[in-house]
């Protein structure tokens, strides 16, 4: 892509641009902005506004409302009677003109500071005049960690970034380091999606800020009791995710026909990610965009699962009707997880030696399954009552539900245990500091002694150091009787944040 300059883009009306994105410094409104405020708001302030580090990243899968909560941070700013002036918000999806720019971030840094502020950071903070610089969707563009590690090293400003590329981002702290925080924020949470829904209201259970508090078995003990406490809120929203998933357009709009909001998913977030943010840059141009959907297409049908090589390999050649081979595939599996649609869960890595098997497959929310392959299968217990012979294929995609959501845990170590010699599988082991929690996911009516041998196994072996084990069920019903183990229904694990 050649570059150009900055000025002649200027020329085109960038300007103006910028402008109608920063409606503020005219004193005009915003775009209109939805009522719910979604859990990473207040986190996000606070950092923004006094955390240790001057760049806050918010990361997540495409549609999940970064943008919004920017705006909202924003308007709070605003609220709080921060100078318009003082606050500068660029969207790169929405310019992609910036993308050709040398130096894009410093040079709109140049103009801001001469034409908008009209003094430099450093003078507005002597001033007592904090400056806020918002950067929406900047793994776009090239080279963006240095030219923030260069702002934030000379100037006294606070930065807030989003991003929907863990790869890209995870890049960035290289560079950033001491400088930067990370949060994830995935689809809507249980609560927030009574929220939206306008059906009630339920409160945050304790925040997980500090992962110390999920080695003590009293926190999971104490997490069931207060699904069992909001139990008739919890089950309304549990039956909205099971009919809709968690994007916020779904339950925005929750009497749009399923079949339009699920053209909608397709065509905004599964097509966006394979057609453009994963073709980005002259190595993303030569991604086989037929590959990469058909990549999806198997972790979707795999949801929850973890297939082997041999079979990604035979589904893959008969529907391509080519010779593809592993290591390609591996890669755009890979992709896809940069793009936060998928997380793959590797195996536990013991004794310095890293476990041999294939990862276990996570979607971010399974409405993007059921849009994808016109498939809607329900999660709650009534819909899995009026199709039992569906109860298989839900119990893997609570399973890819839950190891999302334990994935989303910023610095929370998680794998999968798969079935070795001597030891039964567990679905996934959490591992904090030094101590393991193995957990067992078993979406079903009836719980035997047999289901929990995995965790049992887990448990006994000290070398592991798991003093507990949690057992994920369907129902608020006591699954076993075991001390050592805390069974607790998938729809109270998801109110945990």
């Amino acid at each position: 892509m050649k570059k150009i300059l900055f000025r002649d883009l200027l020329s085109v009306g960038l300007e103006a641009d910028l402008e109608r994105l920063n409606p503020w410094w005219r004193s005009l409104p915003q775009p209109q902005l939805p009522p719910v405020r979604r859990w990473a708001l207040p986190e996000a302030m606070r950092n923004l506004q006094e955390g240790l580090t001057k760049i806050t990243v918010l990361r997540g899968p495409r549609q999940i409302g970064k943008s919004t909560l920017i705006r909202q941070m924003i308007e709070n700013l605003l609220n709080k009677g921060i100078s318009p002036r003082n606050i500068f918000l660029v969207q790169y999806d929405e310019l992609p003109e910036l993308l050709k720019v040398e130096e894009s971030i410093l040079r709109l840094i140049d103009w801001f500071e001469k034409h908008i502020l009209a003094k430099t950071f450093n003078e507005a903070a002597r001033d007592g005049q904090q400056v806020y610089i918002f950067l929406d969707e900047v793994q776009n563009l090239d080279n963006w960690a240095p030219q923030l590690k260069f702002l934030v090293d000379s100037s006294d400003v606070r930065v807030m970034v989003t991003g929907s590329s863990a790869l890209r981002i995870e890049h960035g702290r290289d560079s950033l380091a001491g400088r930067i925080r990370t949060l994830e924020m995935g689809p809507l949470l249980l609560r927030e999606i009574l929220e939206i829904r306008q059906e009630g209201a339920m409160p945050g259970y304790k925040p997980v800020n500090n992962l110390a508090a999920l080695k003590e078995k009293k926190f999971w003990l104490e997490l069931r009791e207060f699904g069992k406490e909001h139990q008739p809120e919890r089950d309304r929203a549990f039956w909205a995710f099971s009919q809709r998933g968690a994007y916020p357009i779904a339950h925005a709009k929750k009497d749009t026909p399923w079949e339009e909001l699920a053209d909608l998913l397709i065509e905004t977030v599964i097509r966006r990610a394979i057609r453009h943010d994963l073709r980005i840059g002259p190595k993303g141009r030569k991604r086989d965009e037929h590959l990469l959907e058909e990549v999806f297409r198997l972790a979707c049908r795999y949801i929850g699962q973890s297939p082997r090589q041999s079979l990604y390999l035979d589904e893959v050649r008969q529907a391509m009707n080519a010779n593809i081979g592993w290591r390609r595939i591996l890669a755009y599996l890979k992709f896809l997880d940069d793009t936060l649609l998928l997380r793959l869960i590797e195996p536990l890595e013991l004794r310095l030696k890293r476990a041999r098997g294939p990862a276990k497959l996570c979607l971010c929310d399974h409405s993007l399954r059921a849009a994808w392959l016109q498939e809607v299968i329900p999660l709650d217990e009534k819909g899995l009552k009026k199709s039992p012979h569906l109860r298989d294929l839900s119990g893997h995609i609570a399973e890819s539900t839950a190891g999302y959501f334990f994935k989303s845990l910023i610095q929370l170590d998680i794998a999968h245990f798969p079935e070795r010699s001597a030891e039964p599988e567990v679905d996934f082991v959490l591992t904090i500091g030094e101590q393991r929690i193995p957990v067992e996911i078993k979406y079903r009516t009836h719980i035997t002694w047999q289901d929990t041998r995995g965790l049992r196994s887990f448990i006994e072996k000290s070398v592991y150091n798991a003093p507990f084990g949690i057992l994920v069920t369907q129902s608020d019903e006591m699954a076993t009787d075991d001390p050592r183990i805390v069974s607790i229904p998938l729809a109270s694990l998801l109110l945990m944040r």
